[in-house]
């Protein structure tokens, strides 16, 4: 899995989140469960840490970078 890093653009249904990668490409994530359960709020203009999945276009947010704007 490819580590990287992204800004939220957008909020979906389902705890569903569009994140703008550094390098461009808009991808669909999901929340870790391990965030989830901490309950870490993310909303959109955060940056965050996304592991890609094989297909690129789904990953999953694993960290909120705190003190990014």
């Amino acid at each position: 899995m490819a580590v990287t890093v992204g800004v939220v653009t957008g909020t979906l249904p389902s705890a569903m989140y569009r994140v703008k990668l550094d390098g461009g490409a808009i991808v669909l994530a999901h929340i870790a469960d391990r965030v989830d359960r901490n309950f870490v709020r993310i909303l959109i203009g955060d940056r965050v840490r996304i592991e890609l999945s094989a297909d690129v276009t789904r990953g999953r947010i694993v960290e909120k970078i705190e003190g990014a704007t």
